[in-house]
Formats: structure tokens, C-alpha cells, sequence
């Protein structure tokens, strides 16, 4: 049974509920969509069009670090669907599993912006994509994890993600 429990991450509109949910499937490890544990007041916020800042992320973060804490102590794999925009969101993150790795989903804004236009039925407006990538931080050399360019397939992403059998980036 596959024990890695791995975020995959990136601004909205990158990908990470598909490529995650495939990942998830592959390894045959729940998923878990961490938009669905915003609470309502970040929904709102979010739904209106002001991006969230660090105070509204903090509970929400520690709700996740809390799923792969469950997940690391009952030594099970999860795939996580989560931002996880800045270094010190990863790290808290990381606070609840040390080996946790990261799944950046990388792309052109262009791109993300045309995904964020198509999609329906999301609170995120296509509006708060400039906040999240000034917000972004890639990751960093002691980071485990990659980076992926989403031009490529949701398949050839997990591939990838699969592939890699890494400590740091």
C-alpha cells in the first residue's frame, strides 16, 4: 500500500482537483479537495473578490496539516488539493508530516486565465488570479517535490509526479 502523502498545488485554475484526483487514483490513496474546508467566511470573501490574506488561510491550513496528520499517523497515502501558495503555508503543512511533498503545477498565466473563463459553478473569480500569483512562492531547493508545466496532459502530469522517487527538488 502506497504511504506518500503528497499536495498538489498552484494557483486556482492550474489543475490540481484533476491532476490530484488522477494521482489519487493511481496510487489508490483518498483525495481530499481542500477548497471544501474554507470556511464560509473565506467562501464569501473569496466569492466578492478579495483575495484571502494569511490570517483567513491559518485555521484552513491547519484543518489540511490535520487530514495529512490522520493520514501520516494511520501511516496511509493522500493526495491534498491545496494552494499552498507561500513557503509558510508549506511549512505548516509540513509541521503535521515532514516527508510530505509538493506537486507544483506550473503554467502560463495566459493559460490558468483561460481555464479560470470556462469554469462554472466555482466561487473563485477569475478577478483574484493576479493576487495569487503575486502571492506565489515556488517551490524551493529543500522542498520535496516538483514542478510540472500544466501545457502538458493531466496523464503525462501524474506520470511525472509518479516518477518522481526524490527527497528535494
Amino acid at each position: 500500500m502506497e504511504s506518500t502523502r503528497w499536495v498538489v498545488m498552484g494557483v486556482s485554475g492550474c489543475g490540481k482537483s484533476t491532476v490530484g484526483q488522477a494521482l489519487a487514483g493511481a496510487l489508490a490513496v483518498s483525495y481530499v479537495e481542500g477548497d471544501q474546508f474554507h470556511p464560509p467566511a473565506n467562501v464569501a470573501k473569496m466569492s466578492a473578490g478579495i483575495a484571502l490574506d494569511d490570517a483567513d488561510r491559518h485555521d484552513w491550513l491547519q484543518t489540511l496539516a490535520g487530514q495529512v496528520h490522520g493520514a501520516r499517523l494511520l501511516n496511509q497515502g493522500l493526495v491534498l488539493g491545496c494552494s499552498a501558495l507561500k513557503r509558510k503555508y508549506r511549512d505548516q503543512l509540513r509541521l503535521a508530516d515532514p516527508a510530505l511533498r509538493f506537486a507544483h503545477l506550473n503554467g502560463a498565466r495566459e493559460l490558468i486565465a483561460g481555464r479560470l473563463q470556462a469554469r462554472v459553478g466555482h466561487y473563485m473569480p477569475p478577478s483574484l488570479l493576479d493576487s495569487q500569483l503575486h502571492d506565489l512562492e515556488p517551490l524551493q531547493e529543500d522542498e520535496a517535490g516538483v514542478t510540472l508545466d500544466i501545457a502538458e496532459a493531466p496523464e503525462t502530469l501524474v506520470g511525472h509526479i509518479l516518477a518522481s522517487k526524490i527527497s528535494t527538488r
